[in-house]
């Protein structure tokens, strides 16, 4: 059995929310040691958002900083401050998604730790990047998702496009970030040198268009919200069953065939099924209204079961639209583990998404459960080098700050 792709390399988090404590809980879960490094008080503002359990822990919280250890420190003060810079010489990665240049301002900016440890890889997430005329604006993943044209895609023309309702922005562009960080280490084992990477949630949006900037640049098309499905892979959407809704892909000619053959011998129009008409991409697209037509009143007559078993007998990609409850009881994600089950000592069992890493040949493990603000104050410390007597008078100054301090 291997060891941890990333163990013995040490990562400070100082990020909040949601972009940068992911990219650290991914490292984490790659063996990582992650030193989150938060604010006297408050802490990360994430540990008041969405499913709050107290005045220092939330849902959101624990799920995106398991694994790793905490602390937190004044960088008012000089001894803050000189804790802080240590602890950046000691650390192979840098994360922080503040606004570009706040933390220049604070002295730890690219140039500034780089200069003091030039194996440092620094990894910036912002709304917009570090260059460009909208660098200096502030943003979050909706922001990201609006410029982009994606939320200009969904929803109906009649309304306002809806909320994705996950973050995508975020999420997708830590993802990256993750990526990004393992091929900035693996090139420093050859040039012995770190860098800044400078990542966008705008730009890795844009990214993640698919098909939308062929269609305008290749074609002059401009896509439109289409509601339920997609007009430019005619087969492909949501439908309503007489219980329940649930999503087909029969967007490849022949599952297509299959599909149509099988409406036309379970009650669907005589010929359906022979079509030439819509035996090709372009041709479904093309006839796409009277497609539907006949598809969404032929699902709508039975139930989400009847109609995935007829389509799983002759292989059409289907499956119902679920809930939160039904995927946390889906037997597959119970076989894949991706539910994680923790013990906490105040809350008890936590049940969280886990991450979709599988290596095969590491250890897999349970991740610690977040830390509580500056819980790893005295670890972290005296790994540093900082003397009992100096940790003592720091805790005891509120330069070092945990839940229970002074």
């Amino acid at each position: 059995m291997q060891a941890s792709p990333l163990k013995g390399i040490r990562v400070v988090d100082y990020s909040h929310f949601l972009a940068g404590p992911y990219v650290g809980r991914c490292l984490a879960a790659m063996g990582a040691e992650v030193i989150k490094v938060e604010r006297p008080g408050a802490g990360d503002a994430g540990r008041r958002h969405s499913a709050i359990l107290d005045d220092q822990q939330s849902g959101y919280f624990l799920q995106l900083n398991m694994g790793k250890k905490g602390v937190s420190v004044n960088l008012k003060d000089p001894r803050g401050k000189d804790f802080m810079l240590r602890l950046c010489d000691s650390a192979d990665v840098f994360i922080e998604n503040y606004r570009p240049g706040v933390l220049d301002k604070l002295g730890f900016g690219f140039q500034a730790l780089s200069q003091r440890n030039p194996k440092l890889v620094y990894c910036s997430i912002s709304a917009y990047g570090h260059t460009g005329p909208d660098s200096h604006r502030a943003g979050f993943g909706l922001i990201a998702e609006a410029k982009s044209g994606i939320m200009q895609m969904v929803g109906t023309p009649d309304a306002p496009p809806p909320m994705l309702r996950i973050a995508l922005g975020d999420m997708y562009t830590g993802i990256h970030a993750v990526a990004a960080i393992n091929a900035a280490l693996l090139g420093r084992t050859t040039s012995g040198r770190g860098q800044h990477i400078d990542m966008a949630m705008y730009d890795a949006l844009v990214s993640m268009h698919d098909y939308a900037v062929q269609c305008y640049t290749l074609q002059g098309q401009l896509p439109e919200p289409a509601g339920h499905d997609l007009p430019t892979s005619t087969l492909y959407g949501s439908f309503r069953a007489s219980d329940g809704d649930l999503v087909i892909a029969a967007q490849v000619d022949d599952a297509w065939k299959r599909f149509a053959a099988l409406i036309e011998t379970h009650g669907g129009p005589g010929g359906f099924g022979t079509d030439v008409r819509f035996h090709t991409t372009n041709g479904r697209n093309a006839h796409r209204a009277e497609i539907l037509a006949v598809v969404e009143p032929w699902v709508a007559a039975r139930p989400v079961a009847q109609v995935l078993g007829l389509l799983d007998a002759i292989d059409v990609p289907c499956a119902k639209i679920q809930r939160i409850d039904e995927v946390l009881r889906d037997p597959q994600i119970e076989a894949r583990g991706m539910v994680l089950e923790q013990h906490h000592p105040r809350y008890g069992t936590l049940r969280l998404p886990n991450l979709p890493f599988r290596f095969s040949d590491c250890e897999s493990t349970v991740p610690d459960v977040a830390p509580d603000l500056g819980q790893h104050n005295a670890e972290v410390a005296r790994s540093l080098g900082f003397s009992d007597a100096e940790i003592d008078a720091m805790e005891r100054d509120g330069t070092l700050y945990s839940r229970g301090g002074t």
